[in-house]
């Protein structure tokens, strides 16, 4: 039977269906602005993930639930945050051309997931692990993917958080990126816990990580600051926010 902390991603499920939109209406108020849109739809596909897990907690394991999982957690999960911080490190043209690289890595992935064959002697009712697929050399995408989105996504809150500390107008942009930098991590690190078949630490960290990054998110669009307060790197006077 499922324990207390199989239910945690409920909770974080209905964080990702408040927070997403509220970034979505961010992005259609200013565009062009590609960093929000893939903030935007980085948020909704943690989402998704957080709920085939509580699907699976509610209902129990099916198989189309778990490859769902397995596409929008292990490859969906950091990359298109981290690909809308790209678009703030880079020119739009070598942004563009890694979201193309991005998008057919993942795309190839999710196929060698789908196609995948299950051994179902080693599915759990109530808990889902990468190690049912037959086609272990599937799961040799995920820590491609998820350093690509560790670099960008940890690694541009960084950077931002440097360049603020020492400027005492902008101290809520120092304080806003160490929070996301911090909740982009603690999945990481619950994606790594998975691969050794603890489960239950990723649904902890997925909880408080995506938390983390809303808290960064509304300390970096605090009003009346700057014109434009959520890009990081490339725009002098904007910070990361998502």
């Amino acid at each position: 039977m499922p324990g207390f902390v199989h239910y945690i991603p409920i909770g974080t499920t209905v964080m990702a269906i408040a927070f997403a939109p509220v970034v979505f209406r961010r992005w259609r108020h200013r565009k062009p602005a590609p960093h929000l849109y893939w903030w935007a739809l980085g948020i909704a596909l943690y989402g998704v993930g957080t709920l085939t897990e509580s699907l699976t907690t509610l209902f129990g394991w099916n198989e189309l639930v778990f490859r769902s999982w397995y596409i929008s957690g292990a490859l969906l999960g950091g990359a298109p945050l981290a690909q809308g911080t790209v678009y703030l490190m880079f020119s739009r043209r070598v942004a563009d051309r890694m979201a193309m690289i991005l998008i057919a890595v993942i795309a190839v992935a999710s196929t060698v997931v789908i196609l995948s064959p299950i051994d179902y002697a080693a599915v759990e009712a109530h808990r889902l692990t990468g190690s049912v697929m037959e086609w272990r050399r599937a799961r040799l995408f995920s820590p491609f993917i998820n350093t690509y989105a560790a670099i960008f996504l940890i690694g541009g809150a960084v950077v931002s958080a440097w360049r603020f500390r020492s400027d005492p107008n902008a101290r809520h942009r120092f304080i806003g990126n160490c929070f996301i930098a911090v909740g982009a991590l603690l999945p990481g690190i619950g994606g790594m816990a998975t691969r050794m078949g603890h489960t239950e630490v990723l649904y902890v960290m997925e909880f408080l990580g995506l938390g983390l990054i809303w808290i960064g998110y509304r300390y970096n669009i605090r009003p009346g600051v700057d014109r434009a307060p959520e890009a990081p790197l490339r725009r002098e006077a904007e910070p990361v926010a998502g």
